[in-house]
């Protein structure tokens, strides 16, 4: 079941949707440092390289959904909540030109929770507007997925569309009651991670894990205004872009309180404050350690994992029943088989939901 991907980053939706029985025939991406991660972690998926502004719609094929996370970054509660008057925020318009052209059976949109804030409840209420009026039953929603088998606390808002002649309404599936936690992704972890080399530049093949190497410097007077410590029967903080946000890695205790937004590491226990590796942050995020990230700059690496949406929460929505559809192969298509994918889309939407708890 062939899938097309936009603002496709390191593949966290992709993963995803690739487990759970899609596969990405086409993906864009513009940031040339997430180019070599994404093409040797998904060798068979054709990458577009180019700002999606310029893309004619007749490059981009036919498939039978459209998956994305449009920038977040003019959303985001951390950045400056420009929010639809920046140029990224913006970029959620080209998701909604590429799905009016190719009209796909489903689509789904992922962004910040900062998309929630007061101040763009007009330019939201546009943004799903936009998605009714090209054809589509919307559902739209904010997840935690530490409720769906993610370590960590992240909330963020779905949309999902079903276009509207399929008569589908999608239904988010309930989270489950037992969670994970910081124990349970890290730490067989603990005891062989290395610091970056100098000015913060990869380890290489000298990391015994994959990517599992951890920025160093000093710490803001931002960063040090709160607890960034989780225990490990904790779910980590949001995984976020900047290595230099990275939470501290649970064998240290929580930062001691002097004063309103002040806080310290507690005395002579200073080494044991350092942040999360990469690769700590990437099993946080559900990656899988044969997932690997490339680059040269602890930076770049740390920025893709934290854009990155969970891929076990992208299973989750995405999920199906492969044994219904054995032998019934289903392919992007044109338009002329219109019929027989909203006949196959139906059936398979009777177990595209997880009720389990």
């Amino acid at each position: 079941m062939n899938i097309i991907s936009l603002f496709s980053g390191a593949g966290g939706l992709d993963l995803g949707f690739e487990k759970a029985g899609f596969k990405t025939i086409w993906a864009n991406e513009y940031d040339k440092e997430i180019w070599e991660t994404f093409e040797k972690n998904f060798p068979n998926t054709t990458l577009d390289r180019r700002s999606i502004v310029n893309v004619p719609l007749g490059d981009i094929p036919e498939a039978m959904g459209l998956i994305g996370g449009p920038p977040c970054q003019s959303w985001s509660e951390a950045g400056k909540l420009k929010g639809i008057n920046d140029h990224r925020g913006q970029l959620f318009f080209e998701f909604i030109r590429v799905l009016r052209d190719k009209q796909p059976l489903f689509f789904l949109a992922e962004n910040v929770s900062g998309m929630l804030a007061s101040r763009h409840s007009k330019a939201l209420e546009n943004i799903k507007t936009h998605f009714i009026e090209s054809g589509y039953n919307l559902s739209f929603q904010l997840l935690n997925a530490h409720d769906y088998n993610v370590p960590q606390d992240r909330k963020r808002v779905f949309f999902v569309g079903f276009r509207k002649d399929l008569n589908i309404t999608f239904q988010f599936p309930k989270g489950f009651s037992k969670k994970r936690f910081l124990k349970d992704a890290i730490y067989d972890l603990k005891d062989n991670v290395l610091p970056a080399a100098d000015k913060n530049y990869t380890n290489g093949d000298d990391c015994k894990v994959d990517n599992h190497e951890y920025m160093t410097g000093g710490f803001s007077t931002i960063f040090m205004s709160r607890n960034r410590v989780r225990s490990w029967d904790e779910p980590s903080f949001t995984i976020q872009a900047g290595g230099r946000h990275a939470p501290l890695h649970p064998q240290a205790p929580k930062m001691k309180f002097l004063e309103q937004n002040k806080r310290i590491f507690v005395p002579q226990s200073e080494h044991l404050y350092r942040r999360l590796s990469i690769r700590e942050c990437a099993r946080i995020q559900t990656f899988p350690d044969s997932h690997k990230f490339y680059y040269k700059n602890l930076t770049a690496g740390y920025k893709m994992v934290g854009n990155a949406v969970p891929p076990n929460l992208a299973y989750y929505l995405a999920k199906k029943d492969h044994r219904r559809y054995k032998g019934n192969e289903l392919h992007g298509g044109t338009k002329t088989t219109k019929d027989i994918r909203c006949h196959y889309l139906k059936r398979f939407y009777e177990s595209f939901l997880i009720r389990t708890h």
